[in-house]
């Protein structure tokens, strides 16, 4: 607690800044401007990161190696856990997880992860699966469904 807390008297809103208004109000004249230059005219608006004509600092930075963000696949991720709350033998996907609130969609495609304990047999369709979520889905007498992009079943490759 300061003193300027004390004296607020519970005023919601800080008084504003008026400008223009004499020499003795401390922002007469220029109003708080300068003289001339570019922040003195009005409808000015500086991009962020300018640096008043110096170099800025996102072109002096060198720029160097690889990033693979442009290239990266997202994933909306649930845990084996969630899914508790789908009835026993029931078909789990991206759309009834969506339409029982289990999880926002982050991303277009759904990754299941192993945390906690499944206690119910479930079918799972996903793009992707934890080994240790498979591991819990069959334990629990369900099966995990590999699905590509568009929902098609995608087949387990040969091991070899």
């Amino acid at each position: 607690m300061n003193l300027k807390t004390v004296q607020d008297k519970g005023i919601k809103h800080a008084q504003r800044k008026r400008v223009g208004r004499g020499l003795g109000s401390g922002l007469g004249k220029t109003s708080g401007r300068g003289h001339k230059g570019w922040g003195a005219r009005s409808g000015t608006s500086r991009r962020p990161g300018y640096e008043g004509g110096q170099m800025p600092i996102y072109r002096r930075v060198p720029k160097r190696g690889f990033t693979n963000a442009r290239f990266s696949i997202e994933y909306t991720v649930v845990n084996v856990e969630t899914l508790n709350a789908f009835d026993d033998g029931a078909t789990v996907d991206m759309q009834s997880i969506l339409d029982q609130g289990l999880v926002s969609k982050s991303a277009p495609l759904l990754k299941v992860l192993g945390d906690g304990e499944l206690k119910k047999r479930l079918t799972v369709r996903a793009q992707k699966f934890s080994a240790t979520a498979k591991a819990k889905i069959a334990a629990a007498g369900g099966s995990a469904v590999t699905v590509d992009a568009r929902g098609a079943e995608v087949q387990p490759e040969a091991q070899g």
